[in-house]
């Protein structure tokens, strides 16, 4: 079986006067195909720390998911790994995660022996 990673920004809270994101909530679900599908979260809430003023600052209505999630990478990132790496981390973790289970359901049955 196959297992797929879905990053995803569920929501965003701004200020009104300038666009200035704050708070982003974000999840990543590694799901695998077949059935039935075995899965593994990750998620949680980024606070952003910044200004309007800031070089390099994207308002509101010109920011992507990419775009986002490039900052929820970058806020996983442990030691020296870069943003790439930390995201590859945590899909790996919940790769594994959704690996034992499929291990798991592929050793055991139920049933009565009647």
């Amino acid at each position: 079986m196959a297992i797929t990673n879905t990053w995803s920004v569920s929501d965003m809270q701004r200020t009104d006067s300038d666009g200035y994101v704050f708070l982003v909530y974000w999840s990543m679900v590694a799901a695998s195909d077949g059935t039935p599908s075995y899965t593994a979260s990750e998620g949680g809430k980024l606070r952003c720390e910044g200004s309007p003023s800031d070089p390099g600052f994207t308002p509101y209505s010109d920011l992507t998911e990419a775009d986002v999630l490039g900052w929820v990478y970058a806020s996983l990132v442990e030691g020296e790994e870069t943003p790439d790496e930390a995201k590859a981390r945590v899909e790996a973790d919940r790769d594994s995660k959704v690996q034992k289970q499929i291990d798991a359901a592929a050793t055991t049955e139920s049933g009565v022996p009647w």
